[in-house]
């Protein structure tokens, strides 16, 4: 890591806080994958990737209120909060503080689209995390809905959440899909302009998204300031 220079950073800390939003099936994990690799061997910067719904204390939780359909709007936004925040506390602030570059899965813009979507007051849930450190960049891939659907059916089939069928849109498992991924975009339409996403067109292969974040990240590696 190189220890001579550090970032000028929009949270105070030394480290990088690199966010990549968007839909489930729109690619986040393959593009912070693959950034990870590049990031360490060009860069020379230690890295870790946090995802959302990945805290050893919630996780789990989650996962099984889910399973016997536990969850309310409400229930469903405070859990994944506590799973934010201890994240947060225990694994993306003291990383930063390390001058890590901390690479998010999700971000509270994730909650802010879906638990709006599931009904509650947009400044509830922006209160509800706003402890939350700003990240310095946040990228955005953009997917039309039809392209979402063909290629969650290829990789994991729908999901029960992610179909918005918790909320009774429709009984059609493909017809609530568009319709809650219809509402959770336009959410992150009203987003792109009032926290300044850097959007990409998601439908672009995978190689043309990793250049087009590498081009901005470059900037930010390369303008790094020297301490006095």
């Amino acid at each position: 890591m190189d220890t001579n220079t550090s970032f000028t950073t929009k949270h105070g800390y030394p480290g990088l806080l690199v966010v990549i939003e968007g839909t489930d099936g729109a690619g986040k994990s393959t593009q912070i994958r693959k950034l990870k690799s590049w990031i360490e061997n060009t860069h020379c910067y230690g890295v870790i990737i946090s995802g959302w719904k990945t805290s050893e204390l919630f996780a789990n939780a989650i996962n099984e209120a889910k399973d016997h359909n536990l969850l309310n709007a409400t229930t469903f936004s405070l859990l994944y909060a506590s799973d934010f925040t201890d994240r947060l506390e225990n694994r993306i602030i003291p990383a930063l503080k390390a001058g890590f570059v901390v690479l998010l899965d999700r971000y509270t813009y994730t909650a802010f689209a879906r638990d709006v979507v599931r009904g509650l007051e947009p400044e509830w849930v922006q209160t509800l995390y706003n402890f939350a450190p700003e990240p310095d960049v946040v990228f955005y891939l953009d997917m039309p809905v039809d392209a979402l659907l063909k290629r969650i059916i290829a990789k994991t089939g729908l999901d029960y959440f992610e179909s918005g069928r918790d909320i009774g849109l429709s009984t059609d498992f493909y017809e609530s899909f568009k319709m809650y991924q219809s509402k959770i975009l336009s959410e992150y339409e009203i987003m792109k302009q009032k926290y300044n996403f850097i959007t990409i067109d998601g439908t672009m292969s995978i190689d043309a998204v990793q250049a087009k974040i590498r081009g901005h990240l470059s900037d930010m590696f390369f303008n790094k300031k020297t301490p006095e």
